[in-house]
């Protein structure tokens, strides 16, 4: 379930856990319990069996269960065939497999590109 791109598992939210309240970690969060509060994070990595009720901020979101909430990434957000998104999602790229649920708005934003302008200098004479 972890996507190529993803760092290093730093933490983890067990199957049998259940946490209320927000979570700002570094690394890649995997949650398989239930959370009620906001997560950020590098990466996010939501199991079959996980329920959020709370936005999520991350590089990359990966949805394996169900999200009651806005999710916000700057890379990626690829849902997975069990997945279910019911709210927003702002993102560079979405991946949604088939057999997920999304019920919301989706607005992929492209990167910006940094023009940089050269200047010629005329000599004055």
């Amino acid at each position: 379930m972890f996507h190529k791109n993803t760092e290093k598992l730093e933490s983890l939210i067990g199957a049998s856990s259940t946490v209320k309240g927000d979570i700002d970690t570094k690394g890649t969060l995997r949650v398989d319990g239930v959370v009620e509060g906001s997560l950020t994070a590098d990466w996010v990595v939501i199991g079959e069996k996980a329920h959020i009720t709370g936005d999520i901020t991350a590089r990359g979101i990966i949805i394996g269960g169900r999200v009651d909430g806005n999710l916000k990434a700057k890379e990626l957000v690829e849902m997975k065939n069990k997945g279910s998104i019911y709210g927003e999602i702002v993102t560079l790229k979405l991946a949604i497999a088939e057999g997920a649920v999304f019920e919301g708005k989706s607005s992929m934003h492209k990167e910006e590109s940094k023009v940089i302008e050269l200047l010629s200098k005329e000599k004055s004479r």
